[in-house]
């Protein structure tokens, strides 16, 4: 049984050739009467001595032929074959007729086929049929801009590749270059103090794990793809899960002072895939900390409701304007612009998030006000 958008939208295509449908309608029937109405003289002129009087006279003033020889001419090719010569004359007419028509019925494959260049030819201008096309012209100019909008979304999406590798590439230069230099002075200086040895140690380590993380999202790049994006599901229990996954994050926690705050029913189970749904989590939560003042609380929190489960991720720091916030879910894009900073991602993250949540089903979105900013996913029960 057809639903509503698939009804409305037959009706709409109904509509939309409804006037080519008349049109050809009206000139099959303007064909018919003119082939009636020529069929009627003919009749009249070939019946009613009209054509006699016109062969005779023609054989009789242009071929030089006495009349009474032009007559038995006459009688002898047309008069006696009358019944050939009238079917000929019908046929030819309606040649005549059909050919007009014909040659105004092809004009519209030309014209769909000039559209068709136009789209391959990728023009500027719009693609203009005839009046009665229009509902083929619609379609057109909405496949060429489909076309246009995907190629100038790839187009982003491969320069946003392209820059981030190359922005990449260029944060390595830093850190590699401290490790390099701190590893030096080690090997090199005969009599260092030990107090010496462990902040160059401590620096270099620092820096080797920049590095560590600047190669795990060159990794990230090369392998990440949506379309191989497959679920695993499982039961699991979500608060056991967002409980675990803030313990991991102490370390982090602690470095900002920041407090987090869990607030979920003691036992949300759900049939997810685990791995994915803790990525979202891990992602969301590492977005928080690396955005939130110092000192500041994190708050998350979970309810089932109406079918639904909706997490809620929440921290204070910079209001984000809205239209970053637009475009914080697209691949690559990157909410702090700055490089060379330890909190800059591939922009991967949030991107992989929405990825991982609609193909369980949900949604997430983001608000951001009074520096305030909340990230909500919803996915329904399993």
């Amino acid at each position: 049984m057809k639903n509503r958008n698939e009804i409305k939208s037959s009706e709409i295509n109904n509509n939309d050739f409804f006037q080519f449908r008349t049109r050809m309608s009206v000139r099959i029937v303007l064909m018919l009467f003119g082939a009636v109405t020529g069929i009627y003289l003919l009749y009249r002129f070939v019946l009613h001595r009209h054509f006699a009087n016109w062969v005779v006279n023609f054989l009789h003033r242009y071929l030089s032929l006495e009349y009474g020889t032009a007559n038995r001419l006459y009688r002898q090719m047309f008069r006696n074959h009358i019944d050939l010569v009238f079917a000929i004359a019908i046929v030819v007419l309606f040649c005549v007729i059909f050919r007009l028509y014909l040659n105004r019925f092809t004009r519209y494959f030309l014209e769909i086929n000039t559209g068709m260049d136009a789209l391959l030819q990728e023009e500027a201008e719009e693609i203009s049929l005839s009046p009665e096309l229009m509902a083929i012209e619609k379609k057109m100019n909405t496949v060429k801009h489909t076309l246009e909008k995907q190629k100038l979304d790839v187009n982003l999406t491969e320069q946003r590749k392209n820059d981030l590798i190359m922005y990449l590439a260029h944060d390595l230069k830093t850190p590699l270059a401290s490790v390099i230099g701190y590893l030096n002075l080690l090997r090199d200086e005969g009599e260092i103090s030990e107090e010496l040895r462990t902040k160059y140690l401590s620096i270099s380590l620092t820096k080797a794990e920049r590095l560590e993380d600047l190669i795990n999202e060159f990794f990230e790049i090369a392998r990440f793809n949506f379309s191989d994006l497959s679920l695993q599901y499982s039961r699991i229990n979500m608060t056991r899960l967002l409980e675990q996954l803030v313990y991991e994050f102490r370390p982090m926690l602690k470095e900002k002072n920041l407090e987090c705050l869990l607030d979920a029913p003691p036992e949300l189970v759900q049939k997810c895939d685990a791995d994915k749904m803790q990525r979202v989590f891990d992602n969301l939560l590492r977005n928080a900390v690396l955005y939130s003042y110092a000192g500041t609380q994190i708050r998350i929190t979970a309810e089932e409701r109406e079918g639904r489960i909706t997490f809620q991720f929440s921290n204070q720091g910079s209001t984000i304007p809205q239209e970053k916030l637009e475009r914080i879910f697209e691949q690559f894009y990157r909410l702090d612009s700055a490089r060379g900073t330890a909190a800059g991602g591939a922009g991967l993250g949030l991107a992989i998030a929405r990825e991982i949540v609609e193909a369980h089903g949900g949604s997430i979105t983001a608000m951001s006000e009074n520096e305030r900013s909340v990230f909500t996913v919803s996915i329904p029960v399993q």
